[in-house]
């Protein structure tokens, strides 16, 4: 799937008529209404990815999936089950640990959605990745950027995902849906950002992530050009 220079600009989801009333955007991440997916796609070619580099973590990647739909640009998160080892309950990615057989992170990230909300692997267009993220259950993980032009019909694994969640990205600019909470971790008071959606709390990795890829990628390649 190739995605032409001009076509789907985030303000083609994020300014049109039936949404723009919705939004609460911060002054600095107004001028993102004019980003396209082809700018972002070659900004996250130009990103160094910052490694962690820490002993003892293990490698894991999360596949940040984004998609237009009624006007705005979504991101594809799930509900974790009770079942799961780590994070029960909790809102995230589709992902997950590395495995011997991936090729790379990237197929990780492909091979974990596949297994979680039935993605095929051909669908995403993969844009790029962002900094790797330590979890406190001691995982590195790399967020895996993609696109596709529209979400298939998704059948999610029972076993790891009570509820897949389809979440406007306008939900993470809007500061009606914020809150911050001091909370100490590894000896250090951190701001940990919690976002409302619907009856669903999103926190932790997920919404750290999807922070750094509004604040750091998206706000920072406005200013450069």
């Amino acid at each position: 799937m190739e995605i032409s220079p001009g076509e789907c600009t985030v303000r083609s989801f994020l300014r049109c008529s039936c949404c723009a009333e919705h939004l609460a955007l911060p002054a600095a991440l107004k001028s993102i209404m004019s980003l396209s997916i082809e700018q972002i796609r070659k900004f996250l070619g130009r990103h160094e990815q910052k490694k962690l580099g820490k002993p003892g973590l293990r490698q894991a990647a999360v596949l940040m999936l984004l998609y237009p739909k009624d006007c705005e640009l979504y991101v594809l998160l799930t509900k974790r089950t009770e079942d799961v080892e780590h994070h029960k309950g909790q809102i995230s990615f589709p992902g997950g640990s590395m495995d011997d057989e991936d090729e790379d992170l990237v197929a990780t990230a492909l091979r974990e959605s596949e297994e979680e909300v039935g993605l095929p692997k051909e669908i995403p267009q993969i844009l790029g990745m962002l900094d790797e993220y330590e979890t406190p259950s001691g995982f590195a993980v790399t967020p895996v950027v993609a696109y596709a032009g529209a979400l298939p019909s998704l059948k999610h694994n029972a076993m790891e995902v009570a509820e897949i969640l389809e979440v406007p990205l306008s939900v993470f600019l809007d500061v009606r849906n914020e809150r911050v909470e001091k909370r100490k971790r590894m000896g250090h008071l951190i701001d940990v950002y919690f976002y409302r959606f619907g009856a669903h709390e999103i926190w932790g990795a997920t919404a750290a992530i999807l922070r750094a890829f509004l604040h750091s990628v998206l706000s920072k390649n406005i200013g450069g050009g």
